[in-house]
């Protein structure tokens, strides 16, 4: 029979002490509901709110009707949903009655979509109405797939998800599944080569929980949260779905792009008491006309992730709402945030420090530690680090090196312990055969009032050596000059080392990002 996990705090880190016997799904709902939080609102989406108590019913009427349909354990479900009500309901139906949801990026194109089903083997796709023209074309094609079932809208010929789900039984016992089962897979962003599946672990998510959220955040029954990035990426996951349920409080759903009209509409609306964000978003947050004043607000916690926080937006921000960001980095491959800065000791311009539970390292080319201050790739240990890339040996193997993950990021080390991020690997420069942080560039560009957006990257010049190059969106206002470009070199120049100013400016109106936000730095290159 499963159980719950427990924690004993009052150590560095808390103990957490998942048992054998353990299902995630069953966890995050029924210590709810002993708890006697039934009726208190666990989610508020565009089209209403739900109770724990809807919430935990809802969620035993997926798992009965996927075992209706035939689905079996540990079979791959692929889950391409907005963030509604329905992701919850899927994702943690899926994982109660033993299968393995697979949450996908919800901006991607049909290619996309087809090479994941093919990859994954799934044999059931649950999809939101308005992503169907995605799969229209391609899910007859795929042998593995039994059945698509549509939420929020119908499409003939189609199983429905609110149909099947008026008529689906309301009891379910969780599946008997282990700590260490597959628990669900998230796709990495695929910005070099083809997506890799990144395959969790039953426990993975109650770790993240227990030893970022409740300690770093705070997070408690009594709020409300709310978070611009969305559910199906690692970040939004964790803070939307996770990090409430394993508390008791209240998550608000947005569908729409998180735009900064939209943002602002729920953020005055619900009046959250953590906002998480990113810094592309806080950016355009700032500047924006209609942005919210202090009085509007009752932030208690904002968070940030996705890529550093210049220092100047973390500024800012500080200074508009009375709240620090608390920056931290992340990755698909361990789930959530294990670097971060801490309300009271914020350091802007840095990632903060290891969260307690996970270990981190800094290694030169040959695997050894450097020393204070040296920049080296990061590596990272703890508990909600995947087992492995799905069907792809070579990139596990390079990736899970025993107890670490190696992240592909590039950091230094304070003395007291603050951790500087460099770029990634394959973002470094070294000019004149010394290491230029492209990120150190971009945060003193940043500084500028003409700057809303900056990416720097590599570029060799007439004797083929590689100088930094910087492409700026400028604020409204300002004419993208040539004035303005020598303007914002000698800016540099006074403020970093003179070799590291940019040989050259390109303004853009906009820069190349992910689905999930980041810079596509590669295609800049």
């Amino acid at each position: 029979m499963v159980q719950l996990s427990q924690v004993k705090r009052g150590t560095t880190p808390p103990e957490v002490i998942v048992p054998r016997e353990y299902n995630a799904a069953h966890d995050l709902i029924e210590r709810n509901l002993v708890a006697g939080r039934g009726g208190k609102l666990a989610f508020i989406d565009d089209e209403g709110s739900y109770t724990y108590d809807e919430l935990a019913r809802r969620v035993n009427r997926f798992a009965n009707v996927l075992s209706g349909l035939g689905v079996q354990r540990e079979e791959r479900v692929l889950l391409c949903l907005l963030d509604t009500i329905d992701f919850p309901t899927a994702f943690l139906g899926a994982i109660k009655m033993g299968a393995v949801p697979i949450a996908t990026n919800t901006l991607l194109t049909a290619n996309d979509y087809d090479y994941m089903l093919r990859d994954s083997r799934a044999s059931t796709v649950v999809v939101s109405q308005p992503l169907w023209p995605h799969f229209a074309g391609i899910v007859d094609r795929i042998p593995s797939l039994k059945q698509v079932i549509v939420s929020g809208g119908n499409v003939p010929g189609r199983l429905e998800m609110a149909t099947l789900m008026a008529t689906a039984s309301e009891e379910f016992s969780a599946v008997d599944t282990s700590c260490d089962d597959p628990c669900f897979w998230l796709y990495s962003s695929g910005s070099t080569g083809k997506p890799k599946g990144t395959v969790h672990i039953q426990s993975s998510l109650i770790h993240t929980a227990e030893l970022y959220a409740v300690p770093t955040l705070g997070i408690n029954e009594k709020d409300v949260v709310f978070s611009a990035a969305k559910l199906f990426f690692a970040y939004g996951l964790g803070n939307g779905l996770t990090f409430p349920l394993a508390v008791g409080a209240t998550a608000v759903l947005m569908q729409e792009r998180p735009t900064p009209e939209a943002v602002f509409k729920r953020l005055r609306q619900h009046r959250p008491d953590i906002f998480y964000g990113v810094p592309t978003l806080y950016a355009s947050m700032l500047v924006h006309p209609d942005c919210p004043t202090r009085e509007e607000m009752k932030f208690r916690c904002c968070t940030s992730a996705g890529e550093a926080l210049p220092d100047e937006i973390g500024r800012r921000w500080s200074a508009r709402f009375g709240v620090d960001i608390l920056d931290g980095i992340g990755s698909t491959e361990m789930l959530h945030i294990f670097l971060s800065n801490r309300a009271g000791e914020v350091r802007y311009g840095t990632t903060g420090k290891p969260v307690p539970g996970y270990r981190v390292r800094l290694v030169d080319d040959e695997g050894q530690e450097v020393g204070v201050g040296e920049i080296g790739e990061l590596q990272v240990s703890g508990p909600s680090s995947a087992v492995q890339y799905w069907n792809n040996r070579e990139k596990t193997r390079a990736t899970f090196q025993g107890e670490w993950t190696v992240s592909g990021d590039k950091y230094s080390r304070t003395e007291d312990g603050y951790y500087i991020y460099a770029g990634r690997g394959d973002d470094m420069l070294k000019v004149g055969g010394i290491y230029v942080s492209p990120t150190e560039v971009e945060s003193a560009l940043m500084n500028h009032e003409a700057v809303l957006e900056v990416a720097v990257v590599g570029h060799q010049d007439e004797e083929k050596l590689v100088k930094p190059i910087a492409y700026v969106v400028p604020k409204s206002g300002w004419e993208p000059t040539p004035q303005l470009a020598d303007e914002l070199k000698k800016f540099v120049k006074t403020h970093l080392a003179p070799y590291k100013y940019p040989r050259w400016i390109v303004f853009r109106d906009a820069l190349p990002r992910t689905a999930t936000g980041k810079i596509q730095r590669y295609q800049l290159r």
